[in-house]
């Protein structure tokens, strides 16, 4: 089994030296589900606070760009590119979040914060019509480049 790195030998946490890694594209898409009733996804248009879909894409790409803000180890990344894509299915809303830099390491991360801050805002403005609404199934769906090359969910 691999060793964490987030771990220094006596057992502390810190942030990892990435300084001596070379610069290479790296790509990263990440899922999030939020499980809606359906009498509350058919009032979606008439949301008074707005399209909540589109709010969830701008938070989604504005959370991304604030990862090392949030995960206390993270690295902060120039982003090349982020989008968050959305879709109404009859139980619920699928987000996709996809994240891509040329960097030393990888931006799984900013995909993943992407994913769950989209829904969370999904979760924000339609709370006022149901409380039972549930997040779920967050999960990375695939990453490309870096050291430990290149993976894809099954």
């Amino acid at each position: 089994m691999n060793k964490l790195s987030h771990f220094d030998p006596a057992g502390s946490p810190r942030m990892v030296d990435v300084s001596e890694k070379a610069e290479t594209k790296r790509t990263a898409r990440a899922h999030a589900f939020v499980r809606i009733k359906p009498a509350v996804l058919a009032n979606l248009p008439n949301n008074p606070k707005g399209n909540p879909l589109e709010i969830a894409r701008i938070a989604g790409i504005t959370a991304a760009k604030k990862t090392s803000e949030l995960i206390p180890l993270c690295h902060p990344l120039m982003l090349s590119h982020v989008d968050v894509e959305t879709s109404i299915e009859a139980d619920g809303v699928r987000i996709y979040a996809s994240a891509v830099t040329t960097a030393q390491t990888g931006v799984e991360m900013e995909a993943l914060t992407a994913a769950c801050v989209a829904a969370l805002t999904v979760y924000d403005m339609t709370k006022g019509l149901d409380k039972s609404i549930e997040i779920q199934d967050v999960y990375l769906v695939e990453k490309t480049g870096g050291k430990s090359g290149d993976f894809r969910r099954s």
